[in-house]
C-alpha cells in the first residue's frame, strides 16, 4: 500500500528547484499527486506544497534524505504524513458559534482534524464537548491567576501532543511567552468591520456607524495583538435596514465559516509562512 505525504518547503529561489524535487521524488519511489509553488518576486524567496505517495522509503528515511537533498537549497522544509488527521485543542469562552461549527464539521469528516481537548474560562459548553466525546477543562481566568492558568494550559496543549491550537472566540489575550511558544500552530479568529471596532459591543457599534460591510479575519496567534500572518477573511453585506440582532447573526455566520476554512488549509498542510505574510496552496 502506498504512504501518502505531503511535504512543504521554501528556500531562495534559483532556477531548476521544482525539476530538483521532483527529481528527488522520482529516486526515492515517490509518485507525485499534487503540487504548487509560488516565488514571491520582492522577497526572492520560492514556496512549494507537494502532495506524493511513496512505499519504498518510510517517514524516518524520506526525512533523512531531504536533510540531505535541502542543504545545498538552504531549504526550510516540513514532511507530514497524512494518515492521521491533526492533534487539535480548541480554546473557548462563551460565544460558542465557532465551537459548535468546528465540532459539527469535524464529526462530518468536512475538516481533518482530531479534537483531542476543549478548554474554557466558562462552563457553558461541558455539554456539548460531551456529547462529542471530547474532555473539557474548565479553567477560570483572573488577572492574579492568568500565568498559572497558561500554564495548565500549555500542560493539556503538550499532553495532546497537539499541532494546532484554534481560539474560537477565546476572549482572553495570550503572553507574549504563551504566543511564542505556540508560533504558526495557533490560529484566532475576531471580527473585523470596516471601519473596525474596538472594545466592547462591536456590533452595537457597527450598527450605530451605519457599516455596510461586517466581515472576520483568521490570522495565526502573535504576541502583537490581532497582528498576525492572516490565513482567510470574508465580509457580508449590510444595510440600513439590518438590526443589532441581524449583525450579529451575519458576524458569527462569517466568522465560522473563515475559521473553518483556516483550519482545513492549516491541517491540509497548504498555509506557508512568508514573513508576516502567508502563502496559501488552495
Amino acid at each position: 500500500m502506498n504512504h501518502a505525504y505531503i511535504l512543504t518547503l521554501s528556500c531562495p529561489d534559483r532556477m531548476g528547484i521544482v525539476h530538483a524535487v521532483s527529481g528527488f521524488l522520482l529516486q526515492n519511489g515517490g509518485n507525485i499527486e499534487e503540487a504548487a509553488q509560488y516565488n514571491d518576486t520582492d522577497t526572492g524567496l520560492f514556496f512549494m506544497r507537494v502532495r506524493f505517495a511513496c512505499d519504498s522509503l518510510g517517514h524516518d528515511e524520506l526525512k533523512a534524505q531531504l536533510a540531505v537533498f535541502a542543504e545545498p537549497f538552504s531549504m526550510s522544509w516540513k514532511l507530514h504524513a497524512t494518515t492521521q488527521p491533526m492533534r487539535t485543542v480548541i480554546l473557548v469562552s462563551k460565544e460558542g458559534h465557532c465551537l459548535n461549527d468546528l465540532l459539527f464539521r469535524c464529526k462530518s469528516g468536512l475538516l481533518p482534524i482530531d479534537v483531542r481537548a476543549i478548554v474554557s474560562n466558562h462552563r457553558e459548553f461541558y455539554q456539548l464537548a460531551a456529547s462529542y466525546n471530547i474532555p473539557f477543562h474548565h479553567l477560570p481566568v483572573t488577572s492574579a491567576t492568568k500565568l498559572q492558568v497558561e500554564a495548565k494550559q500549555l500542560e493539556i496543549i503538550e499532553s495532546e501532543d497537539a499541532e494546532l491550537v484554534v481560539l474560537a472566540r477565546y476572549m482572553q489575550i495570550l503572553s507574549n511567552d504563551l504566543c511564542h511558544k505556540l508560533a504558526g500552530r495557533a490560529i484566532n479568529i475576531h471580527h473585523s468591520f470596516l471601519p473596525s471596532f474596538k472594545g466592547a459591543k462591536p456590533y452595537y457599534q457597527a450598527h450605530d456607524r451605519g457599516v455596510k460591510l461586517i466581515g472576520a479575519t483568521a490570522h495565526y496567534v502573535t504576541a502583537d495583538l490581532d497582528e498576525g500572518p492572516i490565513i482567510e477573511q470574508d465580509v457580508a453585506r449590510a444595510d440600513h435596514s439590518k438590526t443589532v440582532e441581524d449583525l450579529t447573526a451575519m458576524g458569527r455566520d462569517t466568522e465560522s465559516q473563515v475559521l473553518a476554512r483556516a483550519v482545513k488549509w492549516h491541517s491540509e498542510h497548504r498555509v506557508l509562512l512568508n514573513g508576516h505574510k502567508t502563502v496559501i496552496f488552495k
